[in-house]
């Protein structure tokens, strides 16, 4: 059996690593001086390329084992770090619609005290639904005839005119905006005084027209235009006077001649509406 060269080198190998542990407990219960100090110098001579050998066989293993434990370390901080910045972007969130929503309130209520609005029984109202379509431009509120909202009243923003109810239930209603070509405005121009119809623009989605009475007006780009307030007679108005409406956006001298028409951009944003209020009233003082 001990024929094999194999098999008695490993005889021999754990027989020194036998007597090497042997001589290597003795040793560290003796002193520096001892009589086994030589045979453990001789001992560690024979044995140290050994354990440098065995030492980078298996550090291989060791770094293996390294990689992994810090590979579970790393994911546990991504996932750490990703749940912090899906709370920050959340916070971020909330804080831009607070400031947006502080915004148009901060509006509201500055045109409310201009106006005079408290008199028309305001309510407010928030949009929860839209027209599909660019042409027949209405949206859908949250509130309806249980809160005091009747067909034909009107409908504004913190910026200005949006338009008015044209349909209801207990609890929603429909808002026809100024732009919808249904839609239809008594107003006047700020500076020159001439009065008209703020009607949708032809061809021009989201844009307004308005029709002068005078041929000959001195309506400049830029002028606003605000409700005209009238309460009979051919521009009789749902709308209390002096709210925004628009700003004149475009002037062409020919159809300003010939059909006494400039183009009118909307004050409000009526693609971007979020909260509205209804002037609920349905009379109001000149």
């Amino acid at each position: 059996m001990l024929n094999d060269p194999f098999r008695r080198r490993r005889v021999v190998l754990a027989l020194l690593v036998g007597v090497s542990l042997v001589l290597l407990t003795a040793s560290f219960g003796s002193a520096d001086s001892g009589p086994l100090r030589p045979v453990r110098n001789v001992v560690m001579t024979v044995l140290g390329p050994i354990e440098e050998g065995a030492s980078a066989v298996l550090k291989p293993v060791r770094d293996l084992f390294g990689w992994f434990g810090s590979t579970l370390d790393a994911k546990g901080d991504a996932k750490r770090f990703k749940k912090e910045r899906d709370e920050l972007r959340r916070q971020i969130v909330d804080g831009k619609a607070a400031l947006a929503e502080n915004d148009r309130l901060r509006r509201l209520v500055g045109l409310s005290r201009r106006l005079g609005l408290s008199d028309y029984r305001p309510v407010s109202a928030t949009v929860i639904g839209r027209s599909p379509t660019v042409w027949f431009a209405t949206v859908q509120i949250d509130h309806g005839s249980d809160d005091g909202v009747r067909v034909n009243q009107p409908v504004i923003d913190g910026d200005g005119v949006v338009g008015t109810i044209s349909a209801v239930t207990p609890g929603t209603a429909v808002v026809t905006l100024i732009t919808d070509r249904e839609s239809g405005v008594s107003v006047r121009v700020i500076g020159p005084g001439d009065e008209g119809t703020v009607v949708a623009a032809d061809g021009t989605p989201g844009m307004l027209s308005m029709e002068l009475l005078s041929r000959r007006s001195g309506v400049r780009v830029g002028d606003p235009i605000v409700t005209a307030g009238t309460r009979s007679g051919p521009l009789a108005t749902l709308f209390p006077p002096n709210l925004p409406v628009g700003f004149v956006s475009r002037i062409d001298p020919d159809r300003l001649q010939t059909d006494g028409v400039v183009e009118v951009r909307p004050q409000a944003d009526l693609n971007h509406l979020d909260e509205v209020v209804v002037l609920t009233r349905s009379t109001w003082r000149q």
